[in-house]
């Protein structure tokens, strides 16, 4: 599921130069741009001649507030130095990366500013391949990418889909939030503060059906859980997801998401994956009552008023809190009122080892929102408050106290 960019402050004030090559997919790098822009990077472009069939070189200067460059010399015979624009880069992606560039990349080709710049970076390379599904599954394409992996450059991993061919399968560009993440990731200073760990996180709403139409739910939004996925991925954990119906949200590369409905439904997918973690933090909002029998057609309006027979659902928690050996467990804990004792309670009862305690009484806090404030109480009694931030920032700092207390 993708929706907006994922928001990691790690590229503010880096400098990005973008290399674009003769593919459809450029038509994907004015957004790209804009992305990277909105998070503060510098960013500057280089185009192959033949790119600017694609897109043009004014759209790219106007977004990136630099000058785009295609050639060796400008009409105005003013050099444009390849060593120059290499030294400036923070970091080099070259998107769309064609059949032929890559080619040329892997053999020292260099008959344009953009593959002379290539030669000339020290700075790290990402290169995200764009082409036809039978052009990227050959013999001499793979071997072109192995060979760019084997001199330290980084790999974007093309998508499955429809390619403009009309053909269906590997070859699509990746989406321009997912090649933001990547970046955002290898920045991040923390990404290796989890490296080695399996992390299990639930996130999102659960719905219990009434008929084919109607459920029982609440307002969860994921965005909490998510977040935390998000940030344990950054951090360098194998992350699976189990999240519940939610609006689109974006997700950082190589987490490993298992979308259910029901309450039974995370129950299973959760107890499934708990028994391989290493720390769980459960972060759904879990119904706690479905309804006893769904009924198989839509219940009709007849009478003045519907008594419903409800069952309690599965308790998640305090089942991961029966069968846990060496798993930490992590709680929520969503209150409006007697926060805390109510907290504390829970933590006891579902034989936790942490429990996160956010109010709906917090101004800012709660569903919906992209800020949250929080307390983290541990089994033994120690709290720690996090004042009002970001759902990002929210979820570093969780995930660096499970780290500083438990690791």
């Amino acid at each position: 599921m993708k929706g907006a960019a994922v928001n990691i402050p790690s590229l503010r004030g880096k400098n990005i130069l973008i290399g674009v090559t003769a593919g459809i997919a450029a038509y994907k790098i004015p957004h790209l741009v804009r992305l990277l822009v909105k998070e503060q990077a510098s960013v500057k472009v280089i185009m192959t001649p033949d790119a600017e069939a694609f897109v043009t070189p004014l759209t790219l200067s106007v977004l990136s507030k630099h000058p785009v460059y295609t050639t060796f010399e400008s009409e105005d015979h003013q050099w444009h130095s390849h060593v120059a624009l290499a030294q400036w880069a923070d970091v080099f992606v070259i998107a769309p990366a064609t059949a032929n560039t890559l080619s040329k990349m892997a053999h020292g080709g260099c008959d344009n500013l953009l593959l002379a710049t290539y030669l000339s970076a020290k700075c790290p390379v990402f290169f995200a391949p764009a082409m036809d599904l039978d052009m990227y599954a050959h013999p001499s394409t793979r071997a072109n990418i192995a060979q760019l992996e084997s001199y330290g450059n980084h790999l974007i991993p093309s998508d499955y889909g429809e390619l403009a061919s009309g053909l269906v399968g590997e070859g699509r560009m990746a989406e321009p939030e997912a090649i933001v993440a990547q970046l955002a990731s290898y920045f991040f200073p923390k990404k290796a503060l989890l490296e080695g760990k399996k992390l299990l996180i639930t996130a999102g709403p659960t719905y219990e059906m009434l008929d084919p139409v109607r459920f029982i739910g609440n307002f969860s939004s994921g965005k909490m859980g998510v977040a935390l996925a998000n940030m344990a991925a950054l951090m360098g954990a194998e992350v699976t997801l189990v999240l519940g119906p939610t609006a689109p949200h974006a997700i950082v590369q190589g987490v490993k998401v298992h979308s259910v409905v029901s309450a039974q439904q995370m129950y299973e997918a959760t107890t499934e994956a708990f028994a391989h973690t290493d720390i769980a933090i459960l972060a759904a909002a879990v119904a706690d009552y479905k309804p006893q029998v769904q009924a198989p057609q839509k219940i009709k309006k007849k009478t003045d008023s519907l008594t419903l027979e409800l069952a309690k659902t599965q308790d998640i928690l305090a089942s991961l809190g029966a069968q846990k050996q060496q798993q930490l467990l992590i709680g929520f804990a969503l209150e409006t009122e007697n926060e805390l004792e109510h907290a504390k309670g829970k933590l006891t009862r579902k034989h936790l080892d942490a429990i996160v305690l956010n109010s709906l009484n917090d101004p800012g806090a709660g569903f919906s929102v992209d800020t949250n404030q929080v307390t983290f109480i541990t089994r033994g009694g120690r709290q720690e408050a996090i004042a009002l931030k970001s759902k990002r920032e929210i979820a570093e700092d969780i995930l660096t106290l499970i780290h500083d207390k438990f690791l």
